[in-house]
């Protein structure tokens, strides 16, 4: 029998993490809060399959064997013979937080529980689980089928075992996993949200139109996206968050999010999920 995993959260990237443990045998379990999350989470994976077919990388027969070991829950029950019960609701500190205490309470001691948080300090997500030693962070990249890296995000109560477990499930998923200490951003976003933030800076100032901001991007820094069209893919409400989250830990005016991006967030256009952002886009 194959071994099982938990993905709690039918989003973007709950999906796209269950297609990734999907492809390599693992049977999935995906956990929604009801039938609606869990039917959309399942059209957006079935969505993903057909671009993997089409493109070659995926075949029918591969596609139906996947679909077979997913099952779609709203009961924490299932959960319960996971070897690893991975995190991906919304980024904020009280839903993970709650989440992932709820999951605690169903799975085994030897079970790995994993945040897919981009940047919520992993000590703090911790905080209300009675066995921290079991619990980490990995970060996957989006889209998370074709992207690589994943950010293994360990706190000083982690222990040596949970990791080596979580590292041999990486590689099982063809990924490389990048140690990273529980640091404010970690890696790849303390990096990369300064960058679009001042990308966002210099279009709010006038320094260039967007297309010209993304094409020096593009064809200067030889980066596929430009950080606006970038900004867009994540979701402009995302790199709020993520920046708001870094400034509460650090206080480095630096992640302030600037007054376009707010602006932008509230009025709802918050890039490609919602149709409109920097760009337009069709839904």
């Amino acid at each position: 029998m194959a071994d099982e995993i938990s993905v709690i959260g039918p989003g973007h990237m709950g999906t796209g993490i269950t297609q990734v443990f999907l492809q390599v045998g693992y049977k999935v379990i995906l956990v929604g809060r009801n039938k609606e999350s869990l039917d959309k989470g399942a059209e957006r994976l079935r969505t993903s399959m057909s671009k993997a077919i089409k493109k070659g990388s995926l075949n029918e027969r591969e596609a139906e064997h996947m679909l077979n070991n997913l099952h779609l829950s709203s009961d924490y029950h299932d959960i319960e013979n996971s070897i690893l019960v991975m995190e991906a609701v919304s980024e904020n500190l009280d839903i993970k937080t709650d989440v992932l205490k709820n999951a605690e309470a169903y799975v085994g001691n030897n079970s790995i529980i994993a945040t897919n948080t981009s940047s919520i300090p992993i000590h703090k997500l911790g905080n209300g689980l009675k066995n921290r030693k079991r619990f980490l962070g990995m970060h996957f990249f989006n889209p998370v089928p074709v992207m690589k890296p994943i950010e293994l995000i360990v706190s000083d109560e982690t222990s040596e075992q949970a990791i080596s477990d979580a590292k041999k499930i990486i590689d099982k998923l063809g990924k490389t996993a990048v140690m990273v200490n529980d640091y404010p951003g970690f890696i790849a976003n303390r990096i990369l949200m300064p960058f679009i933030n001042e990308a966002i800076i210099a279009l709010e100032k006038g320094a260039a139109d967007k297309e010209g901001i993304d094409t020096i991007a593009k064809l200067g820094f030889n980066h596929p996206m430009g950080p606006l069209e970038l900004a867009d893919f994540i979701g402009l409400d995302v790199c709020k968050d993520i920046m708001d989250s870094i400034y509460a830990e650090t206080g480095n005016p630096k992640f302030i999010p600037s007054d376009m991006l707010a602006s932008l967030v509230k009025e709802g256009k918050l890039g490609r999920k919602s149709g409109e952002g920097f760009y337009t886009y069709e839904k």
